[in-house]
């Protein structure tokens, strides 16, 4: 068990880091998250890619525990 643990740490470590940064005053996944599901109105590209830089650690989070899921069964 502690092996199938131990691959999570790295990208739970990118999660809360990059994928949470900067903390103040709020998470930018988290701001950037709120503009797209309002429609986007304004976004550039730096901005879909900040999207997709603060938010590759999530999925990263994600898919490595979906393998592990995988695994299990």
């Amino acid at each position: 068990m502690q092996g199938k643990l131990s691959s999570l740490y790295i990208p739970i470590l990118l999660c809360l880091t990059l994928g949470l940064a900067p903390f103040t005053p709020e998470p930018h996944l988290v701001g950037k998250l709120r503009w797209v599901l309002g429609g986007a109105n304004g976004m550039q590209a730096m901005d879909y890619f900040d999207l997709a830089f603060h938010g590759f650690p999530w999925v990263f989070l994600i898919i490595r525990i979906a393998g592990l899921r995988k695994k299990a069964n």
